[in-house]
């Protein structure tokens, strides 16, 4: 009896097997004198994993083993045939779908290539599943090949695709997309590493422009100033020095009088008209610039008088 799991699944008698599952059918031989009697499973499922029994009726003699199911599922790159520029990386992806256990997936190249690397990781999302991810530069056309090798069992499964290498076309340089040239990346970074430096030479002179005027717009400012102090100043020693005497200024402090001579009688004062040469009298000669003017006080008189010149 064969049991699978714990469950009766094939009897086999001298005469004939017992079906019970058409999935499981038995196939008995001798070999050397033994008899040997096999359980054949067809449409082999993930679920039929487990123990595997092969008893003999009223007997405890029996023979057991863990039964693993292997699943090849499918190999595929998308996209078929590529088409890439020379020596330019590119990607060529590998996918395993349905395989169980996950395959061990490498790669086959049969092109010129300066350089290539790959890297297999399971799908995030199908924990049956497998992609590998191969990175060249290829240098000419070719083949590319993946293979995917099952895990103890001498199976595998690859698939090939062309790889056509092409030489790009004039002004892909500017098409967006397009990665430039390593000279020209390298031409890019210097120019503009010295258009940085120059526009900071250009700032600090800049800069130190505007502060040199700013000083010299202080400087002439402060100039001004000194100059419009030194005429003021200059101007008020001008006028104090081209000031003139007033000669009518008197002072409020009393002054000493002097005694006045007698007064002659009202009667001689003809007579001395009369007798008073006809050329002399009084000189008539005007006082000079520099001659005093004369000031009297009437000392019977208590209001003061006073003259003065103004300029």
């Amino acid at each position: 009896m064969w049991a699978l799991k714990g469950t009766v699944v094939l009897s086999v008698t001298p005469t004939e097997p017992i079906i019970t599952n058409d999935r499981f059918t038995s196939a008995s031989y001798e070999e050397g004198g033994n008899f040997i009697s096999e359980m054949i499973i067809h449409d082999v499922q993930l679920s039929d994993a487990g123990q595997v029994k092969c008893s003999l009726q009223n007997s405890d003699r029996d023979g057991s083993a863990f039964l693993s199911v292997q699943v090849m599922g499918v190999l595929l790159i998308p996209g078929g045939s590529l088409v890439v520029l020379a020596e330019e990386p590119c990607n060529v992806t590998c996918r395993a779908l349905g395989w169980t256990p996950l395959p061990d997936i490498s790669w086959e190249i049969g092109a010129p290539v300066s350089h290539s690397s790959y890297d297999s990781a399971p799908e995030p999302d199908d924990l049956q599943s497998a992609v590998s991810v191969l990175a060249l530069t290829p240098l000419g056309s070719g083949s590319v090949t993946c293979v995917a090798d099952m895990k103890g069992l001498p199976l595998q499964e690859s698939v090939t695709v062309n790889l056509t290498v092409v030489q790009p076309p004039l002004g892909s340089v500017d098409k967006p997309g397009t990665s430039l040239p390593t000279w020209a990346i390298a031409l890019l970074a210097v120019s503009l590493s010295l258009l940085s430096i120059l526009i900071i030479v250009l700032i600090i002179i800049f800069c130190c422009c505007c502060a040199s005027r700013r000083e010299k717009e202080e400087s002439s400012y402060q100039s001004q100033i000194r100059k419009s102090a030194s005429v003021k100043t200059n101007t008020e020693t001008f006028q104090t020095k081209s000031g003139k005497e007033n000669y009518g200024y008197s002072s409020d402090e009393p002054r000493t009088t002097t005694s006045l001579p007698p007064k002659r009688s009202e009667s001689s004062v003809p007579e001395q008209r009369g007798s008073r040469p006809p050329h002399q009298g009084l000189d008539h000669r005007q006082p000079g610039p520099a001659s005093r003017p004369q000031v009297s006080f009437n000392v019977a008189s208590p209001k003061k008088v006073r003259n003065a010149t103004l300029v």
